[in-house]
């Protein structure tokens, strides 16, 4: 169903947490996370700059990929064994670079059309985009190290917000 996690993109969120509500790792408050172009997320309670992982729908989009950080768009399926691959790198790299990188999950399966908006005709396939601007496409599952460089671009650009106010 369209706003649940998948099984292996639990642990930024919670295990059972859906989408958009992520627990913070400095103090375990549950957190409502919505669009937002201009800041970042912070934890409600100790204000703990929070991972920023959540599923977009055809609806919400639009909205969701415009960030005040890269944003990195994670077409997947749930059948597909190399997207369950990339899904624990890219939690990683979002509380790594909190602050400084949005995910946004595309279930394929429940999204058609953005699937086909986007050509997402092999999964998993990650687009970067910033500003709105496609940056990159990666298609496959890269070993950890290598979807890193990949991304580094986009993580380095995204450092310069690490400090905005949100």
């Amino acid at each position: 169903m369209a706003g649940e996690p998948r099984a292996a993109g639990e642990a930024a969120r919670g295990a059972g947490e859906p989408s958009g509500i992520v627990r913070c790792p400095n103090c375990g408050a549950r957190n409502r996370l919505r669009p937002n172009a201009e800041g970042i997320p912070r934890c409600a309670r100790c204000q703990s700059v929070l991972p920023w992982i959540t599923s977009a729908t055809e609806a919400s989009f639009d909205e969701e990929t415009h960030a005040s950080v890269p944003v990195v768009v994670d077409f997947w399926a749930p059948w597909c064994a190399p997207c369950r691959m990339v899904q624990p790198v890219l939690e990683r790299l979002a509380g790594e670079y909190a602050g400084r990188l949005k995910v946004v999950e595309v279930n394929v399966d429940e999204q058609p059309r953005l699937a086909q908006r986007w050509q997402a005709m092999s999964i998993p396939m990650l687009v970067v985009l910033r500003d709105g601007e496609e940056l990159d496409r990666i298609i496959g599952a890269l070993p950890p190290a290598e979807l890193e460089r990949r991304l580094q671009p986009a993580l380095d650009a995204g450092a310069q917000h690490a400090g905005s106010p949100t």
